[in-house]
């Protein structure tokens, strides 16, 4: 029974040894450093992290580029004639400016407090005029008696009753 219990040790001795001696080897193996390599410090590990980070926010920070819209056709540019630029009186003491824009012919800036849009001028059939945003977030509606702002996201009015000066005289009390 002796010899039974000894050679069950040696050959448990043995097998454990291999066993431990391959998983170290993996274990080194995935590191991807060798049992010799000088450890990094807690401040080198450190400065590593904060270098990853900064990497990771610099390159979420870069701003998209945004495309151009496009070229304005000539349905669009005789719907520019026809807009209202300049300033509109809101409800609420609420300003909004309407501008051509300088850099994209036939197109409008739109702006008030909150507010700032690039937006396209379409006709429609019924003679108002609508100011497209061309993110698809803003409508600048004009009829005969007045203008509205809305969202159309969430579809609420932004600014409402805005009245530009040649507006002011179609407004039937």
């Amino acid at each position: 029974m002796k010899f039974f219990n000894v050679a069950l040790t040696v050959v448990f001795n043995v097998a454990f040894g291999l066993a431990a001696a391959s998983f170290s080897g993996a274990v080194v193996a995935q590191a991807g450093t060798s049992p010799d390599a000088p450890k990094k410090t807690r401040a080198e590990r450190a400065a590593e992290l904060r270098a990853e980070r900064a990497a990771k926010k610099a390159a979420a920070a870069k701003p998209a580029v945004e495309a151009p819209p496009a070229v304005a056709d000539e349905d669009q540019m005789r719907a520019t004639e026809r807009v209202l630029f300049g300033e509109y009186e809101c409800e609420f003491n609420q300003r909004l400016q309407v501008k051509l824009d300088p850099k994209y012919p036939g197109y409008a800036n739109v702006t008030g407090v909150g507010v700032n849009f690039l937006m396209k001028p379409v006709a429609s059939s019924t003679g108002a005029i609508r100011l497209e945003d061309v993110k698809n977030v803003g409508l600048l509606l004009q009829v005969a008696g007045k203008s509205m702002l809305m969202n159309v996201k969430t579809g609420q009015r932004v600014m409402d009753s805005c009245v530009h000066p040649d507006q002011v005289g179609t407004v039937k009390n």
